[in-house]
């Protein structure tokens, strides 16, 4: 089972792929989006798989219902999403089939798996193949289609406006030494775009907590951001590294590297709840992001961001949660 550590790392990007959904499979799979209908998603929430191959249970990533298009109007199907950081396709591999045969025995609908890897490029957009057993005369093969970040060039997307491929335009191939200013150029396209004021602090973020830079580029990032901050959305909160990093500076001890993470990762889950909500329904209301804000326990923030997702407006959000 994965680490809290790891479950809040890819919270983010849960979310971004939650709430630029219709872009996220338009941008990397045109041929499967042209058979949904995309305006209209059901997300399964903490879908669990209660018997994985890695542990005890496993919460499936993202799991949408979606209406077929071309057939009967009240067919329905599934996309499942799963975000993979591991460099390596070995463990999703020996996962994948297995999840796809629970979401079919008890949803009862088609399934279509999907994996976005964020360390393997692979051929960067394409679909592969298990087989079972992996050598001999394969008696069962089963398919997926996937995004290998790595391999993308990062410049087509910074291109695009797809606001989604602007921002996983941070974890795409550059060339050597023009990390920092893709990811520079990604930040301002999305502060200058016509999005709302949320979705662009969610996107922000995106960048500046994939963006792959050693220590010294990373700090040089930062400063760029911070002088070009002028007139344009700031980032909501900082990352764990710079919580992490900038407390163990003032302390000089290991105690403190561990706070600041902890005080990071707290930060993390209130910003992507009031980032959903203004994402969804619009500016915040003071009083309801000050009740947010003096949250303390992991369980309740995380259940608050389930709400905030599903929220159309404020009062449905305050009577869900019972404030």
């Amino acid at each position: 089972m994965l680490g809290m550590e790891a479950i809040d790392h890819d919270q983010l990007l849960k979310t971004v792929i939650r709430e630029f959904f219709p872009d996220f499979v338009t941008l990397f799979f045109p041929d499967l989006a042209a058979g949904f209908d995309l305006s209209a998603v059901t997300w399964l929430e903490k879908e669990l798989f209660p018997n994985p191959p890695d542990g005890p249970q496993h919460v499936l990533d993202l799991v949408a219902e979606l209406r077929t298009l071309g057939g009967d109007a009240s067919t329905l199907a599934l996309i499942h999403v799963e975000i993979e950081s591991e460099d390596s396709v070995t463990d999703i591999e020996r996962r994948l089939p297995e999840y796809y045969f629970h979401l079919r025995r008890t949803q009862r609908k088609p399934v279509r798996p999907l994996v976005l890897f964020l360390k393997v490029g692979l051929d960067g957009i394409g679909v592969r193949e298990i087989h079972d057993p992996p050598t001999g005369e394969a008696v069962f093969t089963f398919r997926y289609r996937y995004v290998g970040l790595r391999t993308l060039p990062a410049a087509d997307y910074l291109r695009g406006d797809n606001w989604v491929g602007v921002a996983l335009s941070a974890l795409m191939r550059v060339p050597r030494g023009g990390r920092v200013d893709a990811g520079v150029e990604a930040h301002r396209r999305i502060s200058d775009s016509p999005l709302s004021d949320g979705k662009k602090a969610l996107l922000g973020d995106c960048v500046e907590t994939y963006i792959d830079l050693p220590a010294e580029e990373l700090t040089r990032f930062r400063g760029i951001l911070e002088a070009n901050a002028t007139g344009r959305v700031p980032p909501v909160n900082k990352t764990r590294i710079q919580i992490a990093e900038e407390k163990a500076t003032e302390t000089g001890m290991q105690q403190g590297m561990q706070q600041g993470m902890q005080q990071g990762i707290e930060r993390e889950r209130k910003a992507s709840v009031l980032k959903v909500l203004a994402a969804r329904v619009g500016a915040v209301p003071p009083d309801l992001a000050a009740q947010v804000e003096v949250m303390t326990d992991p369980a309740a923030l995380d259940s608050l961001l389930v709400v905030a997702c599903k929220a159309d407006t404020f009062e449905q959000f305050r009577a869900a949660v019972g404030w």
